[in-house]
Formats: structure tokens, C-alpha cells, sequence
């Protein structure tokens, strides 16, 4: 019970996190919207995802595990399909320069900020697993 409680806690956390991070993911509700969308994707985490993993090993494999962002992001959209109040949409990127690196104004469709926030939730969610173990 307090693994399932602390999967919870850090899929919450990170979800919390992506949507304050990036426009394009809206949580339409409150609270309990969020609570709803991190319990859906610990499901997912736990009985879908394994299954992709195990259907694209060969393609992971081929591309030394580059490929495995795929089942992340494909596990975000299985997300927004069950819980409706959460979404993702295209946004504008107003670009960034930070002390000669300059980021140019992207617009990024529903595929691009699926594959950002996916990023955004597994570095989250493999960052808060480092802190809880130390």
C-alpha cells in the first residue's frame, strides 16, 4: 500500500509539474482532476506500458533505446483519451536567447508537445525515484 500511495504521490507530482511547465498540456478542474489523471496513468504505467515496451523492443533495440520515448508518449496520449478534462494542445513557442543560445518561436503541434511533455514527466518522475531512495 505505501508503494501504491508513493507512485501516486510522484506521478501527481510530475504531472502537476508538465502542466505548470508547458502550455500545451491543459487540466481542465481542479484537484480532483489531477488526482483522477494520476491514478489513470499509474495504471497505465503499470499494465500498458510493460506491453509496449515488450510490442517495440525490436525497434528499441535497433535504435539502442532511443526508441523507448515512443511508449511514453504513447502512454500520455492513452491518458488524454480516458481522462477528457486533461489535454493536450498545440501552442506558440515565443523562442528564448540566454547568453548567446538562442532558441527561435517554434509552433508545435499536439505530437511535439506530447514528446516535450513526456520528457518533462520522465525526467520528473526519475528524478523524484533518485531523491526517495537516497
Amino acid at each position: 500500500m505505501k508503494g501504491i500511495l508513493r507512485h501516486l504521490l510522484i506521478n501527481l507530482v510530475a504531472l502537476l509539474l508538465a502542466t505548470k511547465i508547458l502550455p500545451g498540456l491543459v487540466l481542465e478542474g481542479g484537484f480532483q482532476t489531477l488526482l483522477l489523471a494520476s491514478i489513470v496513468f499509474m495504471g497505465i504505467n503499470f499494465f500498458v506500458v510493460p506491453v509496449l515496451r515488450l510490442m517495440f523492443l525490436p525497434l528499441n533495440l535497433l535504435t539502442l533505446g532511443l526508441f523507448s520515448w515512443a511508449v511514453n508518449v504513447l502512454a500520455l496520449y492513452f491518458l488524454t483519451a480516458i481522462v477528457s478534462e486533461f489535454k493536450i494542445v498545440p501552442f506558440h513557442f515565443e523562442g528564448v536567447s540566454l547568453n548567446g543560445i538562442l532558441i527561435p518561436p517554434l509552433d508545435l503541434n499536439t505530437l511535439h508537445v506530447a514528446i516535450l511533455a513526456s520528457f518533462v514527466i520522465g525526467l520528473t518522475t526519475h528524478f523524484i525515484y533518485w531523491l526517495v531512495k537516497k
